[in-house]
């Protein structure tokens, strides 16, 4: 496939964006830590330990919000960086593993939004955990073992707090940091290789002008 100056151009913006992705990746895991210092991981203390982040620890509202803004961020930026892979027509075997881990980290992403649903439980937070949860339910084969697992087995109280806790903190945000790195390097490696091309496509270019004079 020929390369042209559109192609090199979106896949600048790509390398950009992936520079993007794991800036908010740090930003979120870097406040996720701080806040884990202060936050309880239970029905009731979960609000009141937030709100005490918010009002009594020094810079703790700054520490919320960024975490919320990196979240929330990184998802859309993710998405974006699907779109702009689409745009640069970026189907060859090379670009596989940018394909494959920017579609994984973007669904990780999502994952880390919907495990923190609970987290603060707030009354938004616990009714559209459990209407998701009947959704889950519903689910052939594994739908029950899976709502048991995130619920510990009864109802939405403590122990669900802390599953949904530890699978945001310690599995899916592992996992999004991981394949952040992944895309960022195999991205850079791409746009290491569109360096190599951009004096080739110049090349042509005079050829083509010298041909139509």
């Amino acid at each position: 496939m020929e390369t042209t100056r559109f192609d090199i151009t979106v896949r600048r913006i790509t390398t950009l964006l992936a520079v993007v992705i794991i800036t908010l990746v740090l930003i979120g895991a870097t406040t996720g830590v701080l806040i884990s210092f202060y936050y309880e991981p239970g029905a009731g203390k979960a609000y009141e330990s937030l709100a005490k982040i918010s009002t009594e620890v020094t810079y703790g509202w700054l520490f919320l919000k960024a975490h919320e803004i990196a979240g929330n961020g990184v998802i859309v930026v993710g998405l974006i960086q699907i779109v702009m892979l689409f745009l640069g027509r970026q189907f060859r075997k090379n670009w596989l593993i940018a394909w494959v881990s920017g579609i994984l980290f973007t669904l990780s992403a999502i994952g880390l939004s919907w495990t923190a649903i609970i987290l603060g439980w707030s009354q938004e937070g616990y009714w559209r955990f459990n209407i998701e949860l009947g959704t889950i339910k519903s689910l052939p084969v594994i739908g029950n073992q899976l709502r048991d697992i995130l619920t510990g087995g009864g109802g939405v109280d403590s122990v669900t707090i802390q599953h949904l806790y530890t699978i945001h903190s310690y599995i899916v945000a592992v996992i999004a940091l991981t394949l952040a790195i992944v895309h960022l390097v195999s991205v850079f490696w791409q746009e290491k290789q569109t360096d190599n091309e951009i004096p080739k496509t110049e090349s042509a270019e005079i050829t083509e002008l010298r041909s139509l004079s």
